[in-house]
């Protein structure tokens, strides 16, 4: 069953932010959940995981910590409106939180990859699906190389992931190429007011 045939009188909307590794999606995402013009508007997607805390992570309110052997259940119980395993971890977006959030004519911002996004679009068509890019994949190399959490081998694993993601650009809503953070995010934002009914048209 399509998640949309929950009908309800206010109805938000599933905004995915997908793009390669070092190409900005996360800053973007967090600064869109910082932007007070849509506070309250739009939440952030609490994920699902099997990976164990860290440092000081809450349960529920960072990650939803589950057991492999859960997590495993609920994917053939169809509970997950996405998942993926990423190093030997799962992750996923749950099903009932989005209803949830989407019941309650807020809309659910997830930054996922282009596997999952595609996940999304099956069960939600309507989802709004931006791509974040740089201006070319050596401007990505030389981010990577900058932000010094990768060995050599990783930006190699990196570099060849984002090249097949880029395939995928094509099957999004929008793209934007962030060459300029603050560029990049006046027009991320452009686009979420443009596509997202004000709280007023949601009575």
């Amino acid at each position: 069953m399509l998640i949309e045939e929950v009908k309800t009188v206010a109805k938000g909307r599933v905004i995915v932010l997908s793009g390669p590794s070092g190409a900005g999606k996360t800053t973007l995402h967090d600064c869109l959940l910082k932007d007070k013009k849509f506070n309250g508007r739009i939440l952030r997607s609490i994920s699902a995981t099997t990976r164990l805390p860290r440092g000081k992570e809450v349960n529920g309110q960072d990650y939803v910590f589950l057991s492999q052997k859960m997590f495993e259940y609920k994917i053939k119980s169809g509970q997950f409106l996405e998942w993926a395993k990423i190093y030997n971890n799962y992750y996923g977006t749950m099903m009932k939180s989005t209803r949830e959030i989407l019941g309650q004519g807020k809309s659910l911002l997830l930054c996922i990859d282009v596997q999952g996004a595609s996940q999304v679009e099956q069960k939600i068509p309507s989802a709004l699906k931006i791509f974040v890019r740089t201006p070319t994949l050596e401007v990505l190399r030389e981010r990577l190389i900058a932000r010094k959490t990768d060995d050599a081998k990783s930006i190699e694993i990196r570099m060849k992931a984002a090249a097949e993601e880029l395939e995928c650009a094509k099957h999004y809503n929008y793209i934007i190429v962030n060459d300029d953070l603050e560029r990049a995010y006046a027009e991320l934002s452009v686009i979420i007011a443009r596509e997202i009914a004000p709280e007023s048209n949601r009575r």
